[in-house]
């Protein structure tokens, strides 16, 4: 049985899609809101080893644009690990944790491929 955990905030509109997909599918998953349970820093650094930050991070949002330069310009991995868990809504979303491997954001094909739908 396949470790699966969805990450994001709540009332997304892709977080939705994504649930609704899983729901759909009869996928079992569990949900971690960013925002209501929190963000750690050692499972942020963990994301951040599996995937470069680049991907994981959400520089179009209004959370991203309204941070000082200061904050934009951080550049090692624990700085970054300590702006997501201070600014959870900087993170792109979903974040999909399958089998020990991390899958950010939703589009249906994607999910059909990893789930064998």
């Amino acid at each position: 049985m396949a470790n699966i955990t969805l990450y994001g905030i709540k009332n997304c509109d892709t977080v939705r899609k994504a649930r609704r997909w899983l729901d759909d599918n009869g996928v079992n998953y569990d949900f971690h809101d960013f925002r209501a349970d929190g963000l750690t820093k050692t499972k942020v650094s963990q994301w951040l080893k599996m995937i470069d930050q680049d991907i994981l991070v959400n520089r179009r949002g209004t959370t991203w644009r309204k941070l000082d330069d200061g904050q934009k310009v951080v550049s090692t991995k624990s700085a970054i690990a300590d702006l997501l868990v201070e600014q959870p809504a900087i993170i792109k979303r979903p974040v999909l944790e399958l089998n020990n491997e991390l899958h950010i954001g939703f589009k249906e094909a994607d999910y059909e491929e990893h789930f064998g739908k």
